[in-house]
């Protein structure tokens, strides 16, 4: 409404100007169905790394990034500037200011080597951190990679009015009555550019509170109406916060997902599992025609497949034989002989194949099998989601307790919420442009150290310092872009440290960390089964249908439902769950009948006065069914790190003629690393020089630098073998063609054109 009103005062005519007036007034009243919201001041960021000189865009460092003044000329250390909006003039000293980019202006970026962790030599995964604002990081990445992002994962600033976030180098508060506007604006740019990212079965996912959750809604409708979206409630803060009315325990995580996307169920961790082979009523072999036939395992205990049904009039010679290819074949045959069935016919069992394991119990074989996993609920509550106990106090036994970073999330959070987009995706590109202290990236390595998966992570974050960290460096004399200005930013002091040092398994003074890693893995263990005499009961033949149901309320909370018990119960056995009641001790021998194969029950409840009939009935328990093997969950020290690599880098901007002329090849070489796969370490050119051609199997990717040396570059090509990616620098796009068709490579470009071009069209693209 702002421009509107701007263009209307233009209008030279004052009964047209009035009457339009009255027009926009009206329709400013009328309420529209959806998110309105407005479009502000373009952003503007900073560029510490561009050279100022005259006709530069710049801004003063600690002032509003958008009061924007052009270098008309400079004079030894002080510029002459005009301000763009008022065009009054200022000799402003080089030191106070920097050049900017503003918002729909093409960009040329580069990325500037920082550091890097190499803890995996023989593998080539590298991931990878970028230091920048995370709007140009984006454009940067949808030159890279448009189209290729399995999962999106980000955590923007919450808005809550705490002054958490800044928009123009200006803190947001709750005095601001723009606040939602401003963050609208902010999401939407960024997320129209996280679209193209995403390939068609990606996932974005989106963790906000409610300060921001209801437009966030309605926003992720409006830039992504093809999407389903889904909100899953995370309790993060058990304790709550204080509010006035109600404490707030919980925020979301909204998963937006296509037709084509996958959203996987959790692996099971063992516990809930049953013998593939029937028991009691109907389990005969004979009364299920389709399901007697062998299930063969090799010497490993792996079900590798099934045999066909036997007839009617042949019978196994025992419960397991050997085949004569070293392989088993296992029967459903009971200890006792009798020949039994599987719970599912031949035609259907290939399809529980992968949640078969087995147990050898003496000479015998047991297929068991694991109950079918859910799909993930929308309500997580869980003591690993804790962002105080497993947020801020990972991050301090990681950095150590001189360090701070405000609400980092739940390691496990984030774990889980990556598990259920990527679980079956083990090369997936997973990139997060609001990365904070690092989670994310975090979450991947613990996530493929549990499956061995080469899961690649992109973080974007920018290094701004906290607002009292920066007025204690102004009070130093120190400004943004000065280095120990910058030390003290987000990427340089928590995000890059906290990434080598859990890579690495020790911080950067040779500190060994001492803590562990809840995982998704188990270890087994056998334990005894557990008994329990009830002996206040005189006479258990005269236990009414009430007085049994108010013993089974006793057992306590989700042991055995009510519903279970009869007027006529002497025991209570149930296939779903994991505790038994025998109400009548005179039953004890048909009990355990029942109990045969149910080795899923662990807790039993025996109504008996006295003690040597309790002792009888479970010493004949333990005898048939054993003790049983709990899966407990697995941790892993932090000293042990990840075998994994990473690469550190500033975004740095380059000029477009310098681009075009070939002069910066070196300054673009990492961002073709980066295009093709990020494979192996990365390249790196001796000297100012640059070679005719450039080939890399080990990066997957080669390039040509002078196309008349085309014959020798392709020949080379053959002898290396398979190259992925191929750049060609060249002006005539039919020369590219040509040489395109003359390589066998999955992918090739044209440098610099395609670089240029992408930029630009880009730029146009985004300010509409």
């Amino acid at each position: 409404m702002a421009v509107i009103k701007n263009l209307l005062q233009q209008i030279t005519d004052p009964v047209l100007r009035e009457r339009l007036a009255q027009e926009v007034n009206r329709l400013s009243k009328n309420k529209k169905f959806g998110l309105v919201f407005e479009e502000h001041v373009p952003e503007c960021t900073p560029l510490y790394s561009v050279p100022i000189k005259r006709g530069s865009f710049v801004a003063r460092k600690t002032g509003k990034m958008n009061n924007i003044y052009i270098v008309k000329e400079i004079d030894g250390e002080t510029a002459t500037c005009m301000d763009k909006i008022t065009l009054e003039i200022e000799a402003i000293p080089l030191s106070e200011i920097v050049s900017v980019a503003q918002f729909g202006e093409p960009i040329f970026p580069s990325l500037e080597p920082i550091d890097k962790v190499l803890n995996a030599a023989d593998d080539n995964l590298w991931h990878t951190i970028i230091e920048a604002d995370n709007y140009h990081a984006l454009q940067l990445l949808e030159y890279l990679y448009e189209g290729k992002v399995d999962c999106i994962y980000i955590d923007p600033p919450y808005n809550t009015g705490a002054r958490d976030w800044k928009y123009n180098n200006d803190y947001v508060d709750s005095a601001d009555a723009w606040r939602h506007s401003k963050w609208l604006s902010m999401m939407k740019k960024r997320l129209l550019i996280a679209k193209r990212l995403l390939s068609k079965d990606g996932v974005l996912i989106t963790t906000i509170d409610d300060n921001e959750y209801a437009h966030l809604w309605v926003l992720l409708n409006d830039v992504f109406p093809e999407l389903t979206h889904n909100c899953v409630t995370i309790q993060h803060n058990p304790g709550g916060t204080q509010g006035k009315k109600f404490s707030v325990t919980n925020e979301y995580a909204i998963y937006s997902y296509s037709a084509e996307s996958v959203i996987y169920r959790k692996p099971h961790t063992g516990g809930d599992v049953y013998n593939l082979r029937r028991w009691g009523s109907t389990s005969g072999r004979y009364e299920g025609a389709t399901c007697f036939y062998p299930i063969f395992i090799d010497d490993k205990s792996n079900v590798i497949g099934f045999g066909d049904l036997l007839d009617d009039d042949l019978h196994p010679s025992n419960q397991v034989e050997l085949n004569d290819d070293g392989t088993y074949s296992v029967w459903p045959i009971d200890k006792n002989g009798t020949e039994k069935k599987w719970r599912y016919s031949r035609s259907t069992v290939e399809s529980v194949k992968d949640r078969m394991f087995i147990e050898k119990r003496g000479e015998r074989i047991e297929v068991i099998l694991r109950r079918e996993s859910e799909p993930p609920k929308t309500v997580w509550v869980d003591g690993l989601f804790n962002a105080e106990a497993h947020g801020t106090e990972i991050l301090k036994t990681i950095l150590g307790s001189g360090f701070t970073f405000p609400f980092p999330k739940s390691l496990y959070a984030v774990q889980e919420s990556l598990l259920f987009a990527v679980q079956g995706k083990k090369d997936a590109l997973i990139v997060d442009f609001f990365a904070g202290s690092g989670t994310t990236l975090h979450a991947v390595n613990l996530l493929n150290a549990e499956d061995d998966g080469k899961r690649r992570c992109i973080l974007v974050t920018n290094n701004e310092v906290s607002e009292a960290e920066a007025r204690e460096l102004k009070a130093a004399g120190y400004q943004p872009g000065d280095p120990e200005w910058e030390s003290r930013g987000i990427c340089r002091s928590v995000t890059w440290p906290r990434t080598e040092y859990s890579i690495l398994g020790k911080r950067a003074d040779g500190t060994i960390l001492t803590g562990e890693y809840f995982t998704n893995l188990t270890t087994d263990k056998e334990v005894n089964r557990s008994f329990y005499q009830l002996g206040f009961v005189e006479d258990p033949t005269r236990l009414v249908l009430a007085a049994k149901k108010q013993i089974v309320a006793l057992m306590g909370k989700n042991k055995l439902p009510q519903s279970l018990v009869k007027a006529d119960s002497r025991f209570v056995v149930s296939e779903k769950y994991t505790a038994s009641i025998l109400f009548d001790s005179e039953a004890a021998d048909e009990w355990l009948e029942a109990l045969e194969d149910q080795e899923h029950i662990t807790d039993f409840y025996i109504v008996a006065k006295e003690n040597r009939i309790f002792n009888e009935i479970k010493t004949k328990v333990v005898e048939l069914l054993g003790t049983i093997t709990i899966a407990e969950p697995f941790k892993r020290p932090m000293s042990e790190g990840f075998a994994a690599n990473v690469e550190y880098f500033k975004l740095g901007f380059l000029d477009k003629n310098s681009v075009s002329l070939g002069q910066q090849f070196h300054e673009i070489l990492p961002l073709l690393w980066l295009k093709a796969g990020a494979v192996g370490e990365r390249p790196e050119l001796d000297g100012i020089e640059l070679p005719d051609m450039l080939i890399l199997p080990q990066n997957s990717f080669a390039v040509l630098l002078d196309e008349d040396c085309y014959g020798k570059f392709s020949e080379a090509l053959l002898d290396v073998g398979k190259i992925e990616t191929v750049y060609f620098v060249t002006n005539s796009e039919e020369a590219f063609r040509e040489m395109s068709d003359g390589i066998e490579a999955t992918h090739t470009y044209q440098l610099y054109r395609d670089y240029i071009d992408n930029f630009v069209i880009g730029s146009r693209r985004n300010s509409l």
